[in-house]
């Protein structure tokens, strides 16, 4: 419960949102990240802090933030990869909606107030704009959302904001998916019935790149067998929003490399590029 004292006369009423970070020896960023947190010009905030079985010092670097701030919380586990440490946390979530965010990433200092401005609106997810440090370091120029392209590959970052009851109703996020691309899954199972979307206008989200996860990003042969996976689990999706229902069996080789194409150039295409990619979409289904 967060203290009186903490919360100003106006954000009283205001609704709780509950930033969840799971954190597996990234403790080297986790100053950073709840650093970011705690200098949120939106208040009314929880911040569960999940060690996965960490075995480095995450431990001691959360205790000085819990008792500096008390509300940031600790959960400890056993390790069971990402999926299953958000999971954990948004499970002892009080708040309405939820915001994860990685230990090694961090955000702006107004990404919770712009973003609850439009928790009247009916969105299932809200989020920003983006930029990259660490190893890679300039603005992340993600493509203008639509359903069509979040079926070709996942367009939107791992913190956006989402109720807990939608994700209650979906599931959570995947405990299965242990290598990657959990988020995509994710927000395909939160969409697929429906939902607003909104981008921020707004520079919020800043996401660490490492060496170690550029190498990583390149191993398509253990992409492959995931993209697999997300494509029998929702197969119905990708009906809908790519074409025939054939389309993974008999047109996998069309559906990959407009896949690959996005992947590779949405950080440079302009909207009217992006368009055309529509059409491509479509063009698949015929």
């Amino acid at each position: 419960m967060v203290k009186e004292d903490i919360l100003p006369e106006k954000n009283k009423a205001q609704p709780l949102i509950s930033v969840i970070v799971p954190c597996y020896n990234q403790a080297q960023y986790l100053d950073e990240c709840l650093q970011s947190v705690r200098e949120q010009t939106y208040q009314n905030w929880e911040c569960i802090i999940v060690n996965d079985g960490s075995p480095d010092n995450t431990e001691e670097v959360v205790k000085k933030w819990t008792e500096k701030d008390p509300r940031f919380k600790y959960l400890k586990k056993e390790n069971g990869g990402l999926s299953s440490a958000r999971n954990a946390g948004i499970k002892a979530a009080q708040g309405e909606w939820i915001l994860p965010l990685d230990a090694d990433d961090k955000i702006g200092d107004r990404y919770l107030e712009l973003a609850e401005k439009e928790f009247g609106e009916s969105y299932t997810v809200i989020y920003c704009k983006a930029e990259k440090i660490g190893a890679q370091q300039g603005a992340w120029d993600l493509p203008t959302f639509s359903i069509e392209k979040l079926a070709a590959t996942n367009i939107i970052f791992c913190s956006f904001f989402f109720t807990k009851n939608k994700f209650i109703a979906v599931g959570g996020y995947d405990e299965n998916m242990k290598k990657g691309l959990e988020d995509w899954e994710f927000l395909i199972a939160l969409l697929k019935s429906g939902g607003k979307v909104i981008q921020l206008d707004y520079l919020g989200f800043y996401y660490r790149i490492k060496e170690s996860s550029m190498i990583t990003n390149l191993d398509t042969k253990t992409k492959e067998p995931i993209y697999k996976y997300i494509e029998r689990k929702h197969l119905d999706f990708f009906h809908q929003h790519l074409g025939s229902i054939h389309l993974l069996n008999h047109k996998s080789e069309q559906a990959d490399l407009l896949r690959k194409t996005i992947e590779s150039q949405q950080n440079k295409l302009s909207s009217r590029r992006y368009r055309l990619i529509d059409k491509l979409l479509s063009l698949i289904g015929k």
